[in-house]
């Protein structure tokens, strides 16, 4: 195969690779067993073998425990690296069980445990990158999803293309730009490779199955490429959002005495503000103080910002997570009400099984 010209959807893959600077060293592969993720896989492998594309791909696959075939699915996908030539790691965690006993929703502990894994697989191959396979699909899905939510600037720019996943691990996504999921069915059945197809996509109780098979082809009707659309206006939104999100970080530096933006908040310094760079400010403060947002809705922020208006002090707000913010002598505190529960997959750790298939 080597010398050999490759793909069009492998060459786009190349040209996005170089464009972000990762055209070479050891990478993590999160690979499902669904076309995207095994297009993303089959067409590295295609430049590596075609143009000598130096990255060194680890497979890895967590099984959530959540359909009849996942470890079929799983079994595939570690036979798919082998026979490709390619290292992969497996691991199994009861995603069912561990929202269960943290009480919380499904796909956001699903969400969690993928992502704490596939860090850990970097860690452990010192891989520099994290590759996933959503697409363009996923993009517009994501942005209707949350504007029907009612999301802000910040929800709507979408997924980002390239964030950090944990110290010197970037999560990459390769595909969002350019790839459209028929296109990376396409792909697979050119090469002859199977994919699995997760039973969810199509059952319509859950939303995004409905945004997908009824709201996309209604809006299609429309616009044939409102998908390229929907995907392009979260791009120009992002754009706008990290411009917005580094003058909030600014004005939460200016309003802490320390300047990290964790201690007590100046209210005057914040009230000088315009509403949308302190609400911003606010948010990014309150997530440095919990660890998180999870719970923390726009109606949480603002009620935080009226603490802002007039001169009142010992006024209250509480949030979600046993935490209030305080108004006291030209300051806002914030406090516990008492300690959190940990909500970290990777401390259950019985609930996980993992395996490990070489080249």
């Amino acid at each position: 195969m080597s010398g050999t010209k490759p793909s069009e959807f492998a060459r786009k893959l190349w040209r996005e690779l170089r464009r972000l600077g990762l055209d070479a060293g050891r990478s993590v592969i999160a690979v499902s067993g669904g076309s995207d993720s095994v297009a993303l896989l089959l067409a590295l492998d295609e430049l590596i073998k075609t143009v000598g594309l130096r990255i060194e791909p680890v497979v890895a696959h967590l099984d959530h425990a959540l359909r009849p075939t996942s470890a079929e699915e799983r079994s595939a996908v570690a036979e798919l690296a082998s026979t490709l030539g390619y290292e992969c790691e497996t691991a199994r965690i009861e995603v069912e069980r561990l929202a269960g006993e943290k009480g919380g929703n499904l796909e956001q502990a699903a969400r969690r445990a993928r992502y704490e894994f596939l860090a850990e697989t970097a860690r452990r191959y010192h891989a520099r990158a994290v590759l996933v396979a959503h697409t363009m699909d996923d993009q517009a899905e994501t942005f209707l999803l949350r504007l029907i939510r009612g999301s802000g600037a910040e929800g709507l720019s979408g997924m980002a293309r390239v964030r950090q996943l944990g110290p010197e691990v970037l999560l990459v996504r390769p595909l969002l730009s350019w790839a459209r999921k028929s296109a990376t069915e396409s792909y697979c059945r050119a090469r002859g490779v199977a994919f699995f197809s997760d039973p969810s996509n199509r059952d319509e109780r859950y939303a995004r199955a409905r945004v997908r098979h009824q709201l996309i082809p209604l809006l299609e009707t429309f616009n044939p490429r409102v998908v390229e659309t929907l995907a392009r206006t979260a791009d120009l939104l992002r754009e706008d959002n990290e411009v917005l999100a580094a003058e909030a970080t600014n004005l939460l530096a200016r309003a802490t005495a320390s300047g990290d933006g964790a201690s007590p908040l100046n209210v005057a310094t914040l009230a000088a503000a315009p509403t949308a760079l302190r609400r911003r400010a606010l948010r990014l403060w309150i997530k440095r103080q919990r660890g998180d947002l999870r719970r923390i809705e726009s109606v949480h922020i603002a009620a935080v910002d009226l603490l802002l208006e007039g001169e009142r002090g010992g006024r209250v707000v509480e949030l979600p997570g046993a935490s209030i913010v305080e108004r006291r002598r030209g300051l806002l505190f914030f406090r516990r009400k008492s300690a959190d529960v940990s909500s970290s997959v990777s401390s259950s750790s019985e609930n996980r099984q993992t395996g490990r298939c070489e080249k």
